[in-house]
């Protein structure tokens, strides 16, 4: 069915502290996303920060990916945001190596969450992408059974 629009807003309120609530500013939820995904999610530097953290980096990347599909259940994320997002930790083979050998469980969700998005209609990509990202997911998959049978065998 067709998305329902959701209309929420976010009320800051912190500091301040002089009890004025007429200057706690009320933000839409699409501008506190669109402030959040460029300053972490599609900044470079967060990125980089994040691959350097290892496993728990490679954590936090999914989790936002994660919370980027919900929230684009009710609100609008623009569709750059989804691009950007797959240019950046899927389909740049760096960083999709790097996250891969941090935690594969969690490359996997960041690819499974964008095709998720797509197969919602919350993100219009070209076929093209789209294969990549489905066999960048059958490789991701693979590469967990081995290290789970790896693991096993010990």
């Amino acid at each position: 069915g067709k998305k329902k629009k959701v209309s929420l807003s976010v009320i800051e309120a912190f500091g301040g502290g002089d009890g004025d609530s007429a200057k706690i500013p009320v933000r839409d939820v699409e501008d506190v996303l669109r402030l959040e995904y460029r300053s972490k999610l599609l900044n470079p530097k967060w990125r980089d920060a994040m691959l350097a953290q290892g496993s728990g980096g490679a954590y936090e990347v999914s989790q936002r990916m994660t919370a980027m599909v919900g929230w684009s259940a009710t609100a609008q994320v623009d569709n750059f945001v989804f691009d950007q997002a797959a240019e950046r930790y899927a389909l740049d083979e760096e960083v999709a190596k790097k996250l891969q050998k941090a935690n594969p469980e969690a490359f996997k969700n960041v690819v499974r969450r964008l095709l998720e998005a797509a197969g919602r209609g919350m993100w219009q990509t070209d076929e093209d992408t789209l294969d990549k990202l489905r066999n960048l997911y059958a490789d991701a998959d693979d590469l967990i059974e081995q290290v789970g049978a790896s693991f096993n065998k010990g």
